[in-house]
């Protein structure tokens, strides 16, 4: 079962490369800047972890994005030296974009497999996710009737 698992990792790894390739996105940072998305200002650390990457490596995605514009960072309301680390209105222009090749990505690859199944493939991968990991606890399956990435908050 893990090698199947494995298999279609890579599989979708390799797809979302070149499709992300196309938008000038690396898959770290499509994950860095989805995440962005759904949380309000993560830390680096935070990126780091949820792109299986290292906190170094983060620093230089997030000051690569920020240079081109795609994420601004702003000093912390409380002081300090912490940024919160925002996307820019380019940045979620590029994301909607790549959202889109991504749903076309997951249609092909999912065209075969009727709704009771995804719903119970999604149930069982998160299943799966957690028992391998206590951090993915609060993990939430997207079901077929739910829309793949939530929209952004106001």
């Amino acid at each position: 079962m893990s090698y199947l698992v494995f298999r279609l990792e890579r599989r979708i790894r390799a797809c979302l490369d070149e499709a992300l390739a196309r938008h000038g996105l690396t898959t770290t940072e499509y994950m860095a800047l989805s995440e962005l998305r759904l949380r309000d200002a993560p830390s680096s650390a935070d990126l780091a972890r949820i792109a299986f990457v290292t906190p170094q490596a983060m620093n230089l995605v997030i000051r690569d994005l920020e240079q081109r514009g795609l994420i601004r960072r702003d000093p912390h309301p409380r002081g300090g030296r912490a940024l919160r680390t925002r996307l820019t209105p380019k940045g979620l222009r590029t994301l909607r974009r790549c959202d889109r090749s991504l749903d076309s990505i997951e249609a092909v690859m999912l065209a075969e497999i009727d709704d009771l199944d995804r719903t119970t493939l999604a149930q069982t991968l998160t299943l799966c996710a957690r028992a391998l990991h206590p951090d993915t606890r609060t993990l939430t399956p997207v079901l077929p009737s739910q829309k793949s990435r939530p929209k952004p908050r106001p």
